[in-house]
């Protein structure tokens, strides 16, 4: 068991403009992570802040991907963004690899 003291795990949910999609991709997030027992602290950006921005794991769609292409994190593509089956797919792929 990891202590109280480690880092918590954040997660960046990004679109393009950072609000509608976001906050729904945010959501999803939340209600996997829940089902999952996993605890983090998920923010939502625009594709153009998420650059300057750090986060264990970053969710968006297909077509920002590119955007990521040299970035560290983890990223986490979903198409469907209310489809929480992908979203706990790729998720839990992701926390894997994060533990690795």
């Amino acid at each position: 068991m990891s202590s109280n003291r480690s880092k918590k795990l954040s997660i960046l949910a990004v679109c393009g403009m950072g609000l509608g999609s976001g906050v729904v991709l945010k959501m999803t997030i939340e209600k996997v992570l829940k089902e999952l027992g996993v605890n983090a602290i998920v923010n939502v950006s625009d594709v153009s802040s998420a650059k300057s921005q750090s986060a264990d794991i970053v969710v968006t769609s297909p077509e920002f991907a590119s955007s990521f292409s040299s970035s560290k994190e983890k990223l986490v593509l979903i198409k469907n963004y209310v489809d929480a089956k992908e979203m706990k797919e790729k998720l839990q792929e992701a926390l894997k690899d994060l533990q690795e």
